[in-house]
C-alpha cells in the first residue's frame, strides 16, 4: 500500500511539474512585440478598470450639482449675488463632468479589443493610440472627481 501511495504521489509531482514547465516555455517564446502588445493591453485594462468605477458616479454627483444650482437660483437676490463665485464653479465643475462622463463613453463604445489581432505592428500601433486617449480619459475623470469632492464640501 505504501508503495503504492508513493508512485501515485510521484507521479503526481512529475505531472505538476511538466505542466508548470510547459507554461514557462510558452512565455519564452513571445517576441519582444508580443510581450509590448501584452503589457500596452494591460495598460490600457487598466487605464479603463481606474476610470471606469469612478465615472459611475457621475451621474449621482450632476444631480447632486443640479439641485445645489437650483437651491442657489432660489435665493434671495443679495445671497444670489454672495453665491455668484460658488456658482460659476459649481457650473464649470458640471460641464467638466459632463466631458468626462461622453470621453469614458465614447472611448468604450469606440474601443476594440480584438483590433488587428494578426498584425502585430498594426497592434502595437492601435493599443498604443489606445493608451493615449484611456490616459485622457482617466485624468478627465479622476480629476473631475477630484474636484467634486472638494467642492461639494465646500460651503458658500
Amino acid at each position: 500500500m505504501k508503495k503504492l501511495l508513493y508512485c501515485f504521489l510521484t507521479i503526481l509531482f512529475v505531472s505538476i511539474l511538466a505542466c508548470n514547465n510547459a507554461s514557462n516555455d510558452s512565455a519564452k517564446t513571445k517576441t519582444p512585440q508580443q510581450v509590448l502588445a501584452d503589457s500596452l493591453e494591460k495598460e490600457v485594462d487598466d487605464g479603463h478598470n481606474i476610470a471606469m468605477p469612478k465615472s459611475m458616479k457621475i451621474p449621482k454627483i450632476q444631480k447632486e450639482i443640479k439641485q445645489l444650482l437650483d437651491s442657489v437660483s432660489k435665493l434671495p437676490a443679495k445671497a444670489q449675488e454672495a453665491a455668484a463665485p460658488y456658482k460659476a464653479k459649481l457650473e464649470t465643475l458640471q460641464n467638466e463632468l459632463e466631458y468626462a462622463y461622453m470621453a469614458m463613453d465614447k472611448w468604450m463604445v469606440e474601443y476594440k479589443y480584438d483590433s488587428a489581432m494578426n498584425d502585430l505592428g498594426k497592434r502595437i500601433k492601435y493599443l498604443t493610440e489606445e493608451k493615449l486617449k484611456v490616459d485622457k480619459v482617466k485624468e478627465a475623470v479622476l480629476g473631475s472627481m477630484a474636484k467634486a469632492d472638494s467642492l461639494l464640501k465646500a460651503k458658500f
